[in-house]
C-alpha cells in the first residue's frame, strides 16, 4: 500500500490544485488513503475534489482520521464519510 496523502489544513480553493496534482500523480491501480488529520477547514470545493476522487477510485480509496470539526463541516454540506464512500460503489 502506498503512503497516505495527508490533506492540507485548509481544503479549499487555495489548496485544491496541489491535492489534485498529488491525486493524479498516483498510478491508476494504486490504493489511495486520504489522511484528514491536519484538516481544520473542509470547504465545498474540497468536498467536490474528494467526491470526485472517490468516484474515480471506487473501492481503492479511503478517508481516515476525520476530526469532529471536519465531520461537522461535512454535515453542513449534507455529507458524512459514509455517504462519501457510497459514491465509490
Amino acid at each position: 500500500m502506498a503512503d497516505p496523502i495527508v490533506l492540507p489544513s485548509r481544503l479549499d480553493l487555495s489548496s485544491v490544485p496541489a491535492v489534485l496534482t498529488e491525486l493524479t500523480a498516483r498510478p491508476a491501480d494504486e490504493s489511495l488513503v486520504l489522511d484528514a488529520s491536519q484538516v481544520v477547514h473542509f470547504g465545498a470545493l474540497g468536498m467536490q475534489v474528494i467526491l470526485s476522487a472517490f468516484k474515480t477510485a471506487g473501492d481503492r480509496i479511503q478517508l481516515i482520521n476525520v476530526s469532529d470539526k471536519v465531520l461537522e463541516q461535512m454535515r453542513w454540506m449534507g455529507m458524512t464519510p459514509e455517504t462519501i464512500a457510497e459514491v465509490a460503489t
